[in-house]
């Protein structure tokens, strides 16, 4: 079996901030520090992210709040409002400390990152090194995971997690025997890139550990799980065979989806709410540069109101060509609602959603049909103009002028670091 004798000339490591989200309230709030603390969704409808202490007390992920309101009661477990500008600016932080140790960083996730060390005599210092520098610098733990390839290095990582005290937050795999013991301890659902499909395949073939995963033949592998399978078994073997993403990955489909402050029956109301998010959506498209060729809307009646009937509905049109302008898209929205509306229905939520998502720079031109080429300079000066003086600032003509949407947030802590007000104020006594 081919494994490193000796440290390759890199290796990789995974970073992962532990409770993210947690960590950052904590590291503007030490009050909240040990203590269990449970951040809301939009809306403060249910846990998203969870403090080990949290986990401990057994209320599970997306658990509805209402249904859990006696519990953290008695348990005086302290909840906060998801805070998504100091979570985006937290993770920005970290993501660029992480290149005070290497040019070669692939951000995972908001709280997650690869990055390809250089040669080191000692990872495991190197490892303890990072997490105290970041630790200093912004407050928010991490758990590192170290070994010779992608996927080992995320196995080491749930090593780390799964046994802080031993690990001290780091582990390294950096021999043949680390890397054995860690395949026979990893179950193959644990295993990175391995699906629902994927574990019941193997589980039926009698397929239960990370181990049992590379003793499998490799036509086998590529055969039922595909090049992407036989690649990640390559992985585990020792072999570098899935590299860092050098190119900026996308999101596939963009969405904007909101429940009312009131529930509303009439067009003229509905029109407004499907404009206002059809635009933040064209917003977003023209941030990662994209152009869509597909838009759904749809509509939600409440279904809370039990005397009355629960109506769900959309409606998916094709585009004639692909564009991320908000006039456009606001076009094709309101003839998709006008498509599924009903008069007479209590709707409380509504949505707008964008896929079959294109490079703009990479379209593929109509002989008869484009986008009338003023469309771009429209859109790039309105978005230069939210951008120097807030988002909405500049508004479509049949959005509402007055009114912004904004989540139910009861339990919201201030945006330390992106709204001047909300900075923390220092009183240092004089003695």
């Amino acid at each position: 079996m081919y494994f490193y004798t000796k440290f390759p000339l890199n290796m990789y490591a995974i970073i992962d901030c532990n409770s993210f989200y947690a960590s950052c309230e904590r590291a503007f709030d030490p009050s909240l520090i040990d203590k269990p603390l449970a951040i809301l969704s939009n809306n403060d409808g249910c846990v998203i992210s969870r403090s080990k202490e949290v986990k401990a007390l057994g209320i599970p992920m997306g658990a509805p709040l209402f249904k859990y309101k006696t519990l953290i009661a008695e348990k005086n477990i302290q909840i906060r409002s998801s805070n998504y500008s100091l979570y985006g600016d937290m993770s920005e932080r970290v993501m660029k400390l992480l290149e005070d140790f290497s040019p070669e960083v692939e951000v995972y996730s908001i709280d997650e990152a690869f990055v390809k060390l250089p040669y080191s005599e000692n990872y495991q210092v190197v490892g303890l090194h990072i997490k105290q520098y970041i630790y200093q610098r912004t407050g928010i733990p991490v758990s590192i995971g170290i070994a010779p390839t992608k996927a080992l290095s995320k196995a080491a990582n749930n090593i780390a997690k799964k046994f802080p005290e031993q690990t001290q937050g780091c582990h390294v795999i950096d021999s043949e025997e680390k890397r054995i013991k860690m395949l026979k301890w990893l179950p193959v659902k644990a295993i990175w890139g391995i699906g629902v499909g994927n574990t019941k395949r193997l589980e039926n073939k009698n397929v239960h550990t990370a181990y049992e995963f590379t003793q499998l033949a490799d036509d086998w592998v590529k055969r039922n799980m595909s090049i992407i399978g036989l690649r990640l078994k390559k992985d585990l073997e020792g072999k570098p065979t899935i590299q860092l993403e050098e190119s900026v990955v996308h999101k596939k489909a963009i969405a904007t989806t909101r429940s009312f402050e009131f529930t509303f029956s009439d067009r003229e109301n509905l029109k407004e709410r499907i404009v206002t998010f059809a635009s933040r959506c064209a917003e977003k498209l023209r941030g990662q540069n994209s152009s869509c060729n597909v838009i759904m809307v749809f509509l939600r009646s409440d279904r809370n109101k039990h005397n009355n009937v629960y109506v769900r509905s959309k409606r998916v049109l094709t585009l004639p060509y692909a564009t991320n302008s908000t006039l456009i898209i606001n076009q094709y929205a309101l003839k998709a609602l006008a498509d599924i509306y009903k008069p007479g229905i209590a709707y409380k939520r509504a949505g707008v959603i964008l896929t079959g998502l294109v490079d703009t720079n990479a379209l593929q031109l109509d002989l008869f049909q484009n986008e009338n080429p003023k469309h771009k300079k429209l859109m790039a000066a309105m978005d230069a103009l939210n951008g120097k003086y807030g988002v909405q600032k500049i508004k479509m003509g049949n959005q509402d002028l007055q009114r912004t949407w904004k989540m139910r947030q009861a339990y919201l802590s201030p945006e330390y670091t992106t709204k001047f007000k909300d900075i923390i104020v220092l009183n240092c006594a004089t003695i």
